[in-house]
């Protein structure tokens, strides 16, 4: 779990303090959380469906700019629902499979984000997809940005 910088990294990049348990799985190249892994119960017990948040400031912004441009329903037409589907499995059973053993009490369902049908959100995909997950929508998004962004003139 993280240690105590990375839960202060976390609160100030959040605005508040984390309500569940947490680790890094992505930084920037200053060491900075990028993106968190939480446990799938926050610490009251209530299900925490988002298992992988985007929490780097910079990420937020390029992404919410992309999906603030309204490409949703674009991405999910390209991508396509048998890909989604599987994705939502995919990050649904992880999540699953992080409960504590023997919990018998309400737990997180859907898939990325807690969705279960399209994409609800590009930030959740969009950190699945920087911590390796399997995730169809991350390498789309992956082509916009770039396509956004201009040549870089150090390689000239």
């Amino acid at each position: 779990m993280a240690d105590q910088a990375d839960i202060d990294a976390v609160r100030e990049l959040l605005g508040r303090v984390p309500r569940a348990e947490f680790d890094v799985v992505v930084r920037d190249d200053a060491g900075g959380p990028v993106v968190i892994r939480n446990a799938p119960l926050l610490d009251d017990g209530t299900p925490m469906p988002t298992r992988y948040w985007l929490v780097g400031a910079a990420d937020r912004v390029k992404i919410g700019r992309l999906e603030s441009s309204g490409v949703i329903d674009l991405a999910e037409a390209e991508i396509g629902d048998e890909a989604l589907d599987v994705a939502h499995a995919a990050y649904e059973s992880e999540r699953s499979a992080a409960l504590p053993s023997g919990h018998d009490g309400p737990v997180p369902t859907g898939g990325v984000g807690g969705t279960r049908r399209g994409i609800k959100c590009f930030h959740a995909h969009w950190a699945w997809y920087l911590a390796g997950g399997p995730d169809p929508v991350g390498p789309w998004i992956e082509e916009r940005l770039a396509a956004e962004s201009p040549p870089d003139a150090s390689t000239d």
